[in-house]
């Protein structure tokens, strides 16, 4: 008899082993020769060598599914272990797949166009209205990246710019502060990696949230870095941001040039650089419009609402 410890990388043990270790049951059934025992992201099993070689193997193609599509269903062992592709249905525009194996998509041609321009390039500015799918799909496309392992971690950043509150006003201490408005990076996260490997992700700095004002003096290597509400950026705050892009990294710009929520007399940094930045080689733009927008159908006729309001006004 041979004793042998299998570790699994970057596998959520709740998606893996599945709910009350119902998949490790199931693998026992599939080999009844061997003796398994599941803790964390380690399994030991015990058997004859040609049996443990075929279970090993097996539990490679297994972890290999789970990481890519988020889920792990009893039909999917089964063709594994028989040597059998899983049956899944090919999707169009498919990102990645999210939680529970929901599939995130790039839903219109500008979303799927940001995925064409990251594939290409290192720096891409992502902007349009509230609700196009600008900050969401390059959160995927980041996902994406750890996931293939093209990258070691994830940076995620927005300016504490306040819309109409001020933080001094709000309860607590300044990380209490500031994670309001880190929430739609967290929400977006949420849907698209299991809560256990989330939650690892985040303590051990793979996926890392913080305010702009964070970035200052750090070079950001074998990361994506992704700048969420740029419009509510200085321009030395934008400058300070672009230039930490580091080897084999990568930026996504996103922003709304319409909600610009600083003072009056403050050029917005994303306008500027976007404009200094024109034609730079390896830097790419997508304009989302509001055909774009993926949000309850009220957003895009509030959206509109808004821009004949403007245009009367002026």
């Amino acid at each position: 008899m041979i004793e042998r410890l299998i570790i699994l990388e970057n596998v959520d043990p709740v998606v893996f082993f599945g709910i009350n270790n119902s998949n490790i049951q199931l693998l026992k059934t599939l080999y009844p020769k061997l003796r398994i025992v599941a803790r964390g992201n380690v399994i030991k099993v015990i058997g004859e060598e040609e049996e443990l070689a075929a279970f090993e193997e097996a539990i490679h193609e297994l972890e290999k599914f789970s990481i890519e599509m988020n889920i792990l269903k009893e039909e999917d062992i089964i063709d594994i272990v028989k040597g059998k592709a899983p049956a899944v249905v090919k999707v169009d525009n498919l990102i990645i797949h999210g939680i529970s194996g929901k599939p995130i998509l790039a839903r219109t041609p500008n979303q799927q166009r940001l995925v064409e321009e990251f594939d290409k390039n290192d720096m891409v500015f992502a902007i349009g209205p509230a609700g196009s799918g600008k900050t969401y799909t390059a959160i995927a496309l980041a996902v994406r990246a750890l996931k293939r392992k093209n990258i070691r971690k994830i940076i995620l950043s927005r300016p504490a710019v306040e819309a109409g509150e001020k933080l001094g006003f709000l309860p607590g201490d300044m990380r209490e502060k500031i994670d309001p408005y880190l929430q739609p990076l967290y929400d977006a996260l949420e849907d698209m990696i299991p809560p256990m490997k989330l939650k690892e992700y985040l303590e051990n700095n793979v996926i890392q949230i913080a305010p702009l004002a964070f970035m200052r003096g750090r070079t950001l290597n074998d990361a994506v870095i992704i700048l969420d509400e740029a419009q509510n950026t200085t321009k030395p705050q934008i400058k300070m941001f672009l230039t930490r892009l580091g080897l084999n990294g990568k930026m996504i710009i996103t922003g709304d040039i319409t909600q610009i929520d600083l003072p009056p007399s403050q050029q917005s940094g994303l306008i500027h650089a976007m404009r200094v930045l024109q034609g730079i080689k390896g830097i790419s733009t997508v304009e989302f419009n509001k055909k774009d927008i993926v949000r309850h159908q009220l957003v895009q006729r509030i959206v509109e609402a808004y821009e004949r309001s403007e245009q009367i006004s002026n």
